[in-house]
């Protein structure tokens, strides 16, 4: 367990340029470093940043991060609020109550807390079941982990909790506070896979280790999508990783699915969340391989050996992490739907998704449309889906995750 002790900060006076004053009135959570035209002094890691409009009166008042272009991450807005360990409580609270839902849905895993768009900026908190992880993403949030550490403990009993950082403030987490990534901040160490409940079915964290926090929990509502569209299908789910589509697809009655993932770490952990779920005869008896490989490489190997599905499940990693990239973006998913069209039989169910924030909904969801045109084929949409309700969108940047579900003739 690491010991942490709260490090008081002193606020700093801010004045920020009349644009971003415009944004900050909208409710826009981050000032750039170059929106600042006045700062009272040169600030710490975690200081409170508190905003004044044009005629000095209060505007705002956030996180300090003196070494990011985010300059500030805003957490109130319009009048002055203090900013202590019951405001912290409120806040989990209030985001705790948002996803009440999951409790009727036999679902433990879940996100907690989701960042900006829960009046928590920079920061985000995950439960899988007894186990709950911290992440975060700006440096001023280390002076308060005290404070959070001792939230959770007030409003959930939980057996771990982890800290998992984000890679650019990994050198920092370690060399100013003694944090490394993976961290057991309190409770029990981790010495086995954390096992949670997703709307009945039973599946594996790795809380430590894996991507994101142990799990990809954004996708669940697109994942019972597949599940309601399955039965008696030949599914192929490309970018499988620990095989969250390929379980609902099996639920659901596909007589057979194919997971595809370059990481084979991955697949052992989709092999054993088929074995936690043998009690439901169809997972037990659906035919399922697993295998590793390139995604591109394999889709274009089973073009050439005339395979053919009834379901494809294309959900890549990100492609775009910068503006400029995404132009590249958009032809990397026009490109696997081409691929994907190519080994899908006529009158197929293509399920294709994107988490590239940076690539707008519009742009994703005409690309999808413009490589089945020039196949020369039709598309006949069933659904277009979004953020799950724990992954709840407050500001224009803060929506990343589509999906489209469409028939293709």
């Amino acid at each position: 367990m690491t010991e942490l002790k709260p490090i008081p900060g002193k606020n700093i006076a801010i004045r920020v340029s009349k644009q971003a004053e415009g944004m900050i009135r909208k409710n826009h959570p981050w000032v750039f470093d170059q929106a600042i035209t006045y700062q009272s002094h040169a600030g710490n890691i975690g200081d409170l940043a508190v905003i004044f409009d044009s005629k000095r009166n209060f505007l705002a008042v956030g996180l300090f991060d003196p070494g990011s272009v985010i300059r500030i991450r805003v957490l109130e807005y319009g009048k002055p609020v203090e900013i202590n360990k019951d405001w912290l409580v409120q806040k989990i609270q209030l985001a705790a109550d948002k996803r009440g839902v999951f409790s009727s849905q036999n679902t433990s895993g879940y996100r907690l807390v989701f960042g900006e768009n829960d009046g928590l900026p920079g920061l985000v908190i995950d439960r899988y079941a007894d186990v709950f992880v911290i992440k975060i993403y700006t440096a001023a949030w280390f002076p308060y982990l005290s404070w959070l550490i001792e939230s959770l403990k007030y409003l959930h009993q939980f057996e771990s909790l982890v800290l998992r950082l984000s890679r650019n403030i990994t050198q920092i987490a370690k060399d100013k506070f003694g944090l490394n990534d993976g961290v057991l901040l309190a409770g029990e160490r981790i010495n086995k896979p954390t096992l949670f409940a997703e709307n009945g079915l039973i599946f594996e964290a790795d809380p430590i280790n894996g991507h994101k926090t142990g799990f990809y929990l954004d996708q669940r509502e697109n994942r019972a999508r597949v599940e309601a569209l399955s039965a008696g299908k030949a599914v192929l789910n490309m970018f499988s990783y620990n095989g969250g589509f390929s379980l609902y697809a099996a639920r659901g009655g596909a007589k057979s699915i194919i997971s595809v993932d370059l990481n084979p770490l991955a697949l052992e952990s989709a092999a054993r969340n088929f074995s936690y779920n043998q009690n439901y005869p169809a997972i037990k008896t659906c035919q399922n391989e697993m295998v590793a490989e390139d995604a591109f490489k394999y889709l274009a190997a089973l073009e050439q050996n005339k395979r053919k599905f009834d379901l494809v499940i294309l959900d890549p990693p990100m492609f775009a992490h910068k503006q400029n990239q995404v132009p590249q973006a958009i032809a990397n998913y026009q490109k696997l739907t081409q691929l994907g069209l190519a080994v899908l039989n006529t009158g197929g169910i293509l399920v294709q998704a994107s988490c590239s924030s940076r690539v707008n909904p519009p742009s994703f969801f005409n690309a999808i449309h413009s490589a089945v045109q020039r196949s020369g084929q039709k598309i006949r949409e069933i659904e277009r889906s979004g953020h799950p309700i724990d992954h709840p969108i407050g500001f224009p940047e803060g929506e990343y995750l589509k999906c489209l579900f469409a028939i293709i003739d």
